[in-house]
Parts: C-alpha cells; structure tokens; sequence
C-alpha cells in the first residue's frame, strides 16, 4: 500500500528531494534531482479544501453547503492556500468592497445575514 509523499524531513524538518522513481509495473527505476509541484506542499486539509472547491466548480455557496462554513471562512481558507503556495492573494477578506457584497449577496452566494456580517467590516 503506498503512502503518501511527505514534503519535509522528520528530523530537521527541511523540504526533502525526491531522487528516484520506480515503474510498479515493469520494475523500472529511474535516479535523479525531481521537483514536487507546489500541490504537493499543501496540508492534508488544504488538499482536501481544493478537491471540494474543484468539485463545485468554484461555486462558493456550494463549497459553504459541502464543508457546512461560511463564506468569510471559504476566502479565508482559499487566502491561506494560495500563501501556502507562494503567492499573494489579490485582496484580504477585509477589503471586500460594498458593491461586491452586494453583488455575491443577489448571485446567492451569501446569506442577508453574512452580507450584513460583512457589510460592517467594509
């Protein structure tokens, strides 16, 4: 039963290199330097977060109903990911605009209540 990758060594806890790589089949192996793609590095939970938002198709109302959290908690979760992944997100949580409120409250993808929630916070 295979494993799965980890990305750090237990010891010193530095990002480990992946050097070899074996056919199951055929029994092939193959020795050298591979990079791990940045997917790789995510958290267990975050891999998981990914695979739901995915399966939505980026529907935020339809991750909130799969994960059963908020909308303010999806963002978060997608700001840590993409952090996570080297890069910045585009905008904090925070500095979600009235107009934009509005706008994901009439596609129904928040509640009265979380738009009034962030409404307060803009």
């Amino acid at each position: 039963m295979p494993f799965p990758i980890i990305t750090t060594c237990p010891v010193c806890s530095q990002q480990l290199q992946v050097t070899r790589l074996q056919c199951t089949h055929c029994h092939t192996t193959i020795e050298n330097e591979f990079q791990l793609s940045k997917l790789a590095s995510l958290a267990k939970e975050q891999l998981h977060f990914i695979e739901v938002f995915l399966t939505c198709r980026g529907n935020i109302k339809e991750v909130e109903k799969a994960l059963g959290i908020s909308y303010p908690t999806v963002r978060g979760k997608l700001d840590e990911i993409i952090v996570a992944l080297g890069y910045s997100p585009q905008k904090k949580q925070d500095d979600v605009t009235k107009k934009e409120i509005i706008s994901l409250l009439d596609k129904g993808e928040i509640s009265p209540e979380e738009a009034v929630e962030m409404l307060k916070k803009a």
